[in-house]
This record gives structure tokens, C-alpha cells and sequence, in this order.
């Protein structure tokens, strides 16, 4: 495992102090994806703000304080701001690229137009969005043929289930506070028996093969395309 996804919103900036320690002295060793223009607020644990305004994306977003920051690969905006033109956001990340400070950029949770103005703009990297069993949104809404389309690499979030799939925590007694997963009514009482069950089928098929829960079958047709793609990211 080479890539750490992180964000400056993730601990508020603490989970990025974190990989930059880790990476001391060994940053050739890992791909760094990071990402900024998501908000939270210290005094309401549900609020989320957005803000993609090119002052802030060059600015606090990208702070040297922010340790992993400031060795990441890729920086992703981690939520299109809906007051601020998805041209504007991006010009200010490429703007970011042509300075040296990261490699390259990407989006996250972005709809197959917004992604298309993007990279009319400036080379898109790494498209990213919730992506699992539970989750098949980007099959339906066009996000992944895009993606495929623009020659842009897809990074799932979430691909097991937000943990559900992997069967690593008993969820019958709920959720501890602040956690984060209280908020996804996946997780609710009334759905947890059900989707707990559904989870239970990929344990059995993966006994069934010998493997993990977290394996990925091998793919065959689009795997060149597919490593083409993660080879570039590197």
C-alpha cells in the first residue's frame, strides 16, 4: 500500500501532521494524495462549508503548516464550491502545479459536466468518489465513462462499505459518538440488520474463493488501460 489519502479537514489538519511524520525521510517511498476547499466547524460536528475561491485554495489550503501538504503528489478539491465557477477552482490548483507545490490535481464527488469543464481548463489527474457494493452511483451517473473518456484515473472512497463490507466491527451495538458514520443512514437502527445480512454474502464469497473480503478480481480487457493510468499518478 504506496497511496495515503488524506485532507486538511480529516483530525482538522491532524491526520496530515501525521503522514508527513511518517513519511520523514522516506517520502519517495509513498504517492500522497491530499485534498482542500472542504470546511468544519469547531463548534457543530455536522457542519460542513464549502470553499473553492482561488485566494483560498492558493492560500490556507495550502499552507506550509499543513505538513503533508506540502509533500503531496496530487491536491484534490474535496468539494466543488457552488458559489465559485469550477473554472476559477481549477485554474487556481493548475496555478498550483505550474508553481511547483504539487504535481498534479484532481476533484472530488463532481457530476460528469462539472468534470468535463475542469479539464477543459487544466489536465485533471485523479477523479474521486464514493465507489463500493454499496455504492454504484458513478456506473449510473456517468462519472466513470467520463473519467474514462478524459484519460483520468478513477480513486474509489469508501470501497468497503465505510467498514460494513469489510465485517471488521460489530455494529449491533451502534455507533460511538462522533463517529463519523452516524451521519450515513446506512448505519441507522432501522437499516443496520438489513445491510449487515447483505454485507454477510461477501464474507461467504470470499471463503468461497479462498480470499479476502477486500480482494480485487482480476480484470481483464481494460487492466492495461487501468495501469496506464495508476502508472502515470506515480
Amino acid at each position: 500500500m504506496t497511496m495515503l489519502d488524506t485532507s486538511d479537514m480529516y483530525g482538522r489538519g491532524e491526520n496530515e501532521r501525521l503522514v508527513g511524520r511518517a513519511l520523514r525521510g522516506r517520502r519517495e517511498h509513498a504517492f500522497v494524495a491530499t485534498k482542500g476547499g472542504l470546511l468544519r466547524s469547531d463548534d457543530d460536528f455536522d457542519w460542513r462549508g464549502r470553499n473553492g475561491r482561488p485566494e483560498y485554495l492558493r492560500g490556507p489550503a495550502t499552507h506550509p503548516s499543513r505538513a503533508s501538504a506540502s509533500t503531496s503528489s496530487t491536491l484534490l478539491l474535496h468539494r466543488v464550491d457552488p458559489d465559485v465557477p469550477i473554472e476559477e477552482s481549477v485554474g487556481a490548483l493548475a496555478g498550483l502545479v505550474e508553481s511547483g507545490k504539487v504535481r498534479c490535481i484532481g476533484l472530488s464527488e463532481v457530476s460528469v459536466d462539472t468534470l468535463y469543464r475542469a479539464a477543459a481548463v487544466a489536465p485533471i489527474a485523479a477523479v474521486q468518489s464514493e465507489y463500493s457494493l454499496f455504492s454504484r452511483d458513478v456506473e449510473a451517473n456517468g462519472v466513470l465513462d467520463a473519467a474514462h473518456e478524459l484519460g483520468i484515473a478513477f480513486v474509489a472512497y469508501a470501497p468497503l462499505g465505510r467498514g460494513m463490507l469489510a465485517g471488521a466491527a460489530p455494529f449491533s451495538a451502534g455507533l460511538s459518538e462522533g463517529d463519523v458514520r452516524r451521519r450515513v443512514p446506512r448505519f441507522d437502527p432501522e437499516h443496520r440488520e438489513a445491510n449487515t445480512s447483505l454485507a454477510a454474502i461477501v464474507g461467504e464469497l470470499a471463503r468461497a474463493r479462498a480470499d479476502t473480503r477486500a480482494a480485487r478480481p482480476s480484470v481483464d480487457g481494460g487492466a492495461g488501460r487501468k495501469r496506464d493510468r495508476a502508472a502515470r499518478l506515480r
